[in-house]
């Protein structure tokens, strides 16, 4: 969440920051504002009423001493008054501190100063991009929703039997391929990059949810598994992983913390209807290798350029075309403060498909979760700031690897990262 002295003392960033994100959160941000006035002079009216009634908690006790049972009993009346007023004004300080509080938990992070503005998708900026293995096919490129269902690789009428629409199911040669990345993607992520290796629960409570923003705002795209308390299907792995330091004060020389997971990943997808029907690209279950960085405040943003690095380098290995955009303001996510998309070229739709994306979120989710970190020096413990990245999204490489090593005959030529993991060098399809 927002830091509530940053809003406090500089309400015209805030507001600036709202208004860049496309301003729809202003009222919000307003209502802070005018509760924050609201309690910092109920506070001063609350400390002093305090301290009256402490002063005349020690004339009684003087009265009392001294044997002068009929004064103490004078004032008695005049200190349950104040006593009472005192736990009035408490009660009525903690309903607009929870109100507060309430509101700041669905108010976004502000975006850094260095992102450009812009309000839609079309106005993001290209970073760079790696053609270099585009092809020029010499016949007309199927979308990997066909080529997987000639192949036999894909069977999304089975997964429709089995759980409705939206669900896809891999067989032969295709649940090889989809455990061939996971694979690929964690060994380079722990062997050559440098992350630790989770593997978390696929289930967490409503405190992990909201501690990396998906609680309260995008309660209608989860799964709610029912019981007391209620446990939810996790959306991506940088739930369970940022929420791996919530509460903990860390020790600045063991930052940066680093973790990469596979998991599967579980959306509603709520507000997509009629968006990507077809195919992996939009599923309500699907594979994601993740990665999750925990850092200090003033390495964030060049841990942002390591991250966006470490998810390239997946696609590099693949040889797979891509580009990288750098989100405008009004296109990022609720908790990022800055983020770059990775897309590659899907040549059976003619399009680029986000894969990718990789987000600073700074201090929001660290005040969420309450992570903190210790400098040396003694001085008072800062928030850490969080980061988190596709690396990659596992069905999104599925189908662009189909759709970029398909061969005229129907086959698909396995990349040659993967074929140890694979045994084969091409997919002929299996029935």
């Amino acid at each position: 969440m927002l830091d509530l002295k940053l809003i406090r003392s500089n309400p015209e960033k805030a507001r600036a920051g709202i208004k860049n994100r496309g301003g729809r959160y202003l009222p919000a941000l307003e209502k802070i504002l005018e509760l924050d006035g609201v309690y910092r002079g109920m506070l001063v009216e609350t400390e002093a009423m305090r301290f009256k009634r402490n002063e005349i908690s020690k004339k009684i006790q003087e009265f009392k001493t001294a044997k002068k049972e009929a004064e103490a009993a004078s004032v008695m009346e005049e200190a349950n008054a104040v006593k009472d007023a005192v736990r009035s004004k408490e009660e009525r300080l903690a309903g607009i501190e929870k109100e507060m509080n309430s509101l700041l938990l669905g108010v976004p992070n502000l975006p850094d100063e260095s992102v450009h503005k812009g309000l839609t998708p079309e106005e993001n900026k290209l970073v760079h991009q790696d053609l270099s293995h585009k092809r020029d096919f010499s016949f007309k490129p199927f979308d990997h929703h066909a080529i997987g269902e000639n192949l036999h690789v894909l069977d999304f009428e089975a997964a429709a039997k089995l759980s409705g629409s939206r669900f896809a199911l891999l067989k032969g040669q295709g649940a090889r391929l989809e455990r061939a990345l996971i694979q690929l993607m964690l060994d380079v992520h722990t062997l050559e990059n440098g992350y630790i290796e989770i593997f978390p629960p696929f289930l967490v409570t409503a405190e992990t949810m909201t501690g990396t923003g998906q609680l309260p705002k995008f309660e209608e795209e989860l799964y709610k598994i029912a019981g007391e308390p209620p446990l939810y299907l996790i959306p991506t792995a940088e739930v369970p992983l940022t929420n791996l330091c919530r509460g903990e004060t860390l020790k600045e020389e063991t930052l940066p913390r680093k973790y990469a997971a596979y998991t599967a990943c579980f959306r509603q997808e709520a507000g997509s209807y009629g968006k990507d029907t077809r195919g992996l690209i939009r599923n309500h279950q699907f594979n994601k290798v993740e990665l999750v960085w925990v850092t200090r405040p003033e390495d964030s943003m060049a841990a942002l350029e390591q991250l966006l690095a470490d998810a390239e380098k997946i696609l590099k290995i693949l040889k797979i075309p891509y580009r990288v955009l750098e989100l405008c303001a009004g296109d990022l996510g609720f908790c990022s403060a800055k983020t770059y998309d990775l897309e590659v070229w899907m040549p059976g739709e003619a399009k680029f498909r986000e894969i990718s994306s990789c987000s600073n979120c700074t201090d929001f989710q660290a005040r969420r979760i309450n992570a903190r970190f210790k400098r040396p020096d003694g001085k008072k413990a800062g928030f850490v700031h969080t980061l988190n990245g596709s690396g990659l999204a596992v069905g999104r490489a599925f189908a662009a690897i189909l759709e970029n090593y398909q061969q005229e005959d129907g086959s698909v030529t396995v990349p040659e990262a993967l074929r140890k993991y694979m045994g084969a060098d091409e997919i002929r399809g299996s029935r």
